[in-house]
């Protein structure tokens, strides 16, 4: 894996070593990120289910403040760190090893907010729509934050909650990238 663009442009990285991670495709990757290349410098992130840290790496070299990547196994996360450290991402990256749910009250009982979650949990079990309905009801967002989930593109996410609303919905072959933020009548004071 590599990383596209920013401070690391071009550098490489390593996955876990038998793990049964499913990177996100580095055309997908770049087709994301060139959705959101201008929002993400001076960003808050969290890449929730981080496998090898490959989104949350690529928001850090494109000028995130902060990015909190998170796995529930303790490889990935030690991987994870072993790459921020080679990137010189460190001072930016933060790895926690925990539960998804566990992870996200944390974040939400010490005041953290994100401009962008990343959601990339297998597709077919529904975690990323019961995580993505969390992060509304917990209040991790920014008002202006989104969710990004990605999933089969013929299992798109839906979300029970009423304050989530879909933005967007982008195809790239057989995956596809949903972008969610709060529904505007939550946005509105």
């Amino acid at each position: 894996m590599r990383i596209i663009a920013g401070i690391a442009r071009g550098r490489r990285f390593d996955a876990p070593k038998g793990m049964d991670t499913r990177p996100t495709l580095d055309h997908v990757k770049e087709a994301l990120f060139g959705m959101l290349q201008f929002d993400i410098p001076g960003s808050r992130v969290l890449d929730l289910f981080s496998g090898s840290g490959n989104l949350g790496l690529e928001a850090a070299s494109r000028g995130a403040d902060k990015v909190v990547c998170n796995d529930y196994n303790r490889d990935c996360a030690e991987q994870i760190r072993q790459n921020a450290k080679l990137l010189k991402l460190d001072s930016v990256v933060q790895v926690l090893c925990k539960d998804y749910a566990v992870c996200l009250g944390d974040l939400a009982r010490t005041g953290e907010r994100f401009d962008f979650v990343f959601l990339d949990a297998p597709y077919q079990d529904g975690t990323a729509q019961a995580a993505a309905e969390r992060i509304f009801s917990l209040g991790l967002l920014f008002e202006t934050g989104r969710v990004i989930i990605e999933h089969a593109g013929k299992l798109p996410p839906v979300l029970a909650s009423p304050l989530a609303e879909l933005k967007q919905t982008r195809r790239y072959g057989s995956c596809a990238v949903s972008i969610f933020q709060r529904a505007e009548s939550e946005a509105r004071p």
